[in-house]
């Protein structure tokens, strides 16, 4: 039976792709469950201004908590060209933040791991400019 605080987390990730209603629709939501305490999430959210929402992430139980072995959510255009991607890929080892990091369309900048709900809310933020 998986943990209950991962029950809960892919609830919330689900009520937040769920609250999307006009702006968007997920193409791939795959919640891969490997022990009672792992999961690995992958969404595609496509967007109908044309953007795209890639999530992949892995999540464990240690101890108590919950916590993101790995993480990618990227964010392009309708042009495929980037808009936002944070990630915890160990490069960049001179922002303050390593490894967690954002990547923009002309820089990488310092930045803490966002939750999922946070990640969607800019995404949506984007596609209604």
């Amino acid at each position: 039976m998986l943990h209950e605080q991962l029950v809960s987390y892919l609830a919330e990730v689900e009520v937040a792709v769920r609250q999307l209603e006009n702006d968007g629709y997920a193409e791939r939501y795959e919640e891969e469950i490997l022990t009672p305490e792992r999961v690995n999430l992958r969404l595609r959210i496509r967007f109908v201004s044309g953007y795209l929402l890639e999530i992949s992430e892995a999540v464990i139980i240690s101890g108590s908590k919950l916590q993101t072995l790995g993480y990618r959510y990227h964010c392009q255009n309708g042009n495929q060209s980037l808009a936002f991607r944070y990630d915890d890929t160990p490069h960049f080892s001179d922002l303050v933040s390593f490894p967690h990091h954002k990547h923009l369309p002309d820089q990488v900048v310092a930045a803490v791991k966002p939750t999922l709900a946070q990640v969607i809310k800019e995404a949506v933020t984007l596609v209604r400019i």
